[in-house]
C-alpha cells in the first residue's frame, strides 16, 4: 500500500505561482510513476504531469507545458509541481497519483486516471484575475 499527502495549495492572483508537494509513504518502493492531476466543478479529472521513477523523463499536457514542472526527490519520498504563470483556468483541485505499473506503448497513458492505483486527498488551488 501507498499513503499521498498532498500540500502547498491556496489562491494566487493571475500570473502568480505555487509550489506544490506530496509526500508518499508505505511501499514506495513499487512506486514507477508519480503525477499529478487536477479536477475543476463540473469537469474531468485531467492529467497535468507525470515523472518517471528516476526521475529523468517528464511528461505534460499541453495545456500547462512551459509553464508547470515536475519533480521528485526519492530520498525523500516527494514529488513537486512548480506552478508558475497561473491562469483562472488553473484553478481546480490538485492531486498526486501514484502509478506502479510499466508503461508498454504510448506514454500518452500516464496522463490517464485509471493507470494509476493511488491517490491523495487533493489540495485546492484558486486563481482569480
Amino acid at each position: 500500500q501507498v499513503q499521498l499527502v498532498e500540500s502547498g495549495g491556496g489562491s494566487v492572483q493571475a500570473g502568480g505561482s505555487l509550489s506544490l508537494s506530496c509526500a508518499a509513504s508505505g511501499y514506495t518502493g513499487s512506486i514507477n510513476y508519480l503525477a499529478w492531476f487536477r479536477q475543476a466543478p463540473g469537469k474531468e479529472r485531467e492529467g497535468v504531469a507525470a515523472i518517471s521513477r528516476g526521475g529523468g523523463s517528464t511528461y505534460y499536457a499541453d495545456s500547462v507545458r512551459g509553464r508547470f514542472t515536475i519533480s521528485r526527490d526519492n530520498a525523500k519520498a516527494t514529488v513537486y509541481l512548480q506552478v508558475n504563470s497561473l491562469k483562472p483556468e488553473d484553478t481546480a483541485i490538485y492531486y498526486c497519483a501514484a502509478r506502479t505499473a510499466s508503461v508498454y506503448g504510448s506514454y500518452g497513458v500516464l496522463l490517464v486516471a485509471s493507470g494509476y492505483g493511488y491517490w491523495g486527498q487533493g489540495t485546492q488551488v484558486t486563481v482569480s484575475s
